[in-house]
C-alpha cells in the first residue's frame, strides 16, 4: 500500500468525522443535570423538579408528563429557567409510591429527544 494512499484516506476519513460530528454533538437536548438525582421527594408536598438540558429548548413544541402508576400520563405545568437549557417542572403534592418524568423535548435546533427520569416520593418516617 503507497503512502500516498494511505495519506489520501485518512484525510478523507477525518474530513468526515469533522463534517458529522458538530451534528452529533448538537443534534439533541440532553438531561445533563437534573434536581431529581439521588433525591426522593416528600409525600404530599408539591415542588419543582429543574432539568438542565446540553442545549436551549423550544418549550412551546415540548410536551413533559407526570407518570403514575399504570401508565397514566398526566401534563404537568413547565417554564423555562433563568439559564439556557433549564426547564422547571411543577409537581403536584404526590402520595407515597414511584413516579416518572417522561419528556419529548425540542432542541432549539428542531430536534427532537424522548426520555424518562423516574423518581420516588418517600413514605412519613416514624420517628
Amino acid at each position: 500500500m503507497s503512502c500516498k494512499f494511505v495519506h489520501r484516506t485518512s484525510a478523507t476519513l477525518i474530513f468526515v468525522v469533522c463534517l458529522l460530528a458538530p451534528n452529533v454533538v448538537l443534534a439533541h437536548a440532553v438531561v445533563i443535570e437534573s434536581s431529581l438525582e439521588g433525591q426522593t421527594l416528600e409525600p404530599l408536598k408539591a415542588t419543582q423538579i429543574l432539568l438542565n438540558f446540553n442545549s436551549a429548548v423550544e418549550l412551546a413544541l415540548s410536551k413533559i408528563f407526570l407518570v403514575r402508576k399504570g401508565d397514566k400520563h398526566e401534563p404537568v405545568s413547565v417554564k423555562l429557567g433563568s439559564k439556557p437549557g433549564q426547564v422547571i417542572v411543577s409537581i403536584p403534592a404526590l402520595k407515597p409510591g414511584n413516579y416518572a418524568i417522561r419528556y419529548k423535548i425540542f432542541a432549539a435546533d428542531g430536534h427532537l429527544t424522548e426520555d424518562i427520569i423516574r423518581f420516588s416520593v418517600a413514605a412519613h418516617s416514624v420517628e
